[in-house]
């Protein structure tokens, strides 16, 4: 599997994927000893997109990915994949919009387990009366990503 370790505003990155991505390391959870990596075309390009939309010059991203999970999961991704750059949206309203409104723990926990996170934007979902909740990169991180797409400091 092709992998690129880059840094960014954040801190380490790391991406993988042959044909499509499969998986974005945020920092803090890059295992032990990754060095660079090799570079490929898809991850040069996964890479500057990320850049870009860290420095505020882009919203989407139009890259393959393939993000390995269950149905559901996938469903769930499906649906954060729709919430527009600069909104939220809590966990219930991601249950009711993939049919399931009582399974709000099962998408909570699908977006725990989202590897391509950024790319599928799992940091876009809230808890119920809008408090930042659960982020595999952290709270902290979490906060830094909504706060550049809504424009205003952190």
């Amino acid at each position: 599997m092709a992998r690129l370790c880059f840094e960014t505003p954040f801190g380490p990155m790391a991406l993988e994927g042959e044909e499509a991505l499969t998986r974005l390391w945020l920092p803090g959870s890059l295992p032990d000893g990754w060095g660079r990596g090799e570079e490929t075309l898809l991850l040069r390009a996964a890479r500057q997109q990320l850049l870009d939309y860290f420095a505020g010059a882009r919203r989407d991203f139009d890259l393959p990915l393939a993000a390995a999970g269950t149905d559901f999961q996938r469903a769930v991704w499906d649906a954060l994949r729709s919430i527009p750059y600069g909104q939220t949206r809590t966990y219930g309203e991601i249950a009711a919009a993939i049919g399931r409104p009582r399974a709000v723990r099962a998408v909570g926990q699908a977006n725990h387990v989202n590897p391509l996170p950024i790319f599928i934007p799992c940091h876009r979902v809230v808890g119920k009366s809008g408090t930042l909740t659960g982020y595999a990169g952290g709270l902290d991180l979490k906060g830094a990503l909504l706060a550049l797409e809504s424009g205003k400091e952190r």
